[in-house]
């Protein structure tokens, strides 16, 4: 086990580490880069980072039929759906804001666990559901982040499918397990399914996007980001196994804050009170929702 102080640096560094990719991301859509373009790099470098990890530790690509199958839930439901509308909506959403949603996972997932029969009713937990709702409805309400109500209630929901996507992954993920792979081969194999299935839609789509050399501050933005969240990831897996899956599942609190503190530093956002309330109620809902304990 690794001590305590050790752990918490860690945590700290994965929350500040993933929490940077929001604002990279916003930073990537600056030079008007379609959706797709900017997915398929993005899926490029994940998939070297991780595939020299996977190297490194002597685990090559695992091809069966079950990991196949795992890949491609992976890559549409972990990726492409959601990444795509991350970009939409970044683009014309506070970076600030997106932190915020990106906590909304918990929120949904609980829902459809309960459909799913693998969890089991809870009247705090369904408070903490109807928190994080009201979390959304203030960030939707007009002043808080100087956009127009129009450009809220077009694209708010638009930056609620990245979540939806993901808690969807989750409980795929928490139903049929990841067919016998470890978290980083599943992640690369997922990154690589995601790159074979990208590239056909930019270019059926006419969304290519040849990086510029030197690269500019979109391309550094996303190569960075890119490359941070693979190794984030591989991060997080380290910790998960070292200190406990419940320990690490607190990152999730820090990527959400850390995520609005770099839209400061690096985009100059500012949030009213309205915003900040929201944070708070979000995330109090989120440590309601989430359950005491869970299986590593």
């Amino acid at each position: 086990m690794i001590s305590r102080p050790r752990a918490l640096a860690a945590l700290v560094a994965l929350g500040a580490g993933w929490g940077i990719t929001q604002p990279l991301g916003k930073m990537a859509t600056e030079t008007g880069y379609p959706p797709f373009g900017i997915i398929f790099w993005q899926l490029v470098i994940c998939t070297l980072v991780l595939g020299t990890i996977s190297l490194v530790r002597g685990r090559g690509l695992v091809l069966h039929r079950r990991a196949m199958w795992f890949y491609l839930v992976v890559a549409i439901l972990g990726t492409l759906v959601p990444n795509y509308t991350f970009y939409v909506s970044v683009a014309r959403l506070p970076s600030g804001i997106m932190s915020i949603l990106i906590s909304a996972v918990p929120l949904l997932s609980f829902p459809m666990a309960l459909a799913l029969g693998m969890d089991r009713f809870s009247t705090l937990r369904l408070f903490g559901l109807c928190l994080g709702l009201a979390g959304v409805a203030l960030i939707a309400l007009p002043g808080g982040t100087g956009l127009s109500p129009d450009m809220m209630l077009a694209f708010l929901p638009v930056a609620l499918i990245g979540p939806l996507f993901y808690a969807m992954e989750g409980n795929f993920v928490a139903r049929y397990g990841m067919a016998g792979l470890d978290p980083i081969q599943a992640m690369f194999g997922a990154s690589l399914i995601g790159v074979l299935l990208c590239l056909p839609m930019v270019l059926a789509m006419g969304q290519w996007v040849t990086p510029t050399l030197p690269p500019g501050r979109p391309e550094l933005a996303l190569l960075i980001s890119s490359a941070v969240h693979a190794l984030t990831y591989a991060g997080y897996v380290w910790l998960a196994t070292a200190a406990g899956a419940v320990f690490a599942s607190q990152c999730g609190y820090l990527v959400t804050l850390s995520g609005m503190v770099w839209a400061m530093l690096l985009l100059g956002e500012r949030f009213g009170p309205t915003i900040w309330l929201a944070l708070l109620v979000m995330l109090s809902g989120v440590a309601l929702v989430s359950p005491r304990q869970r299986s590593a």
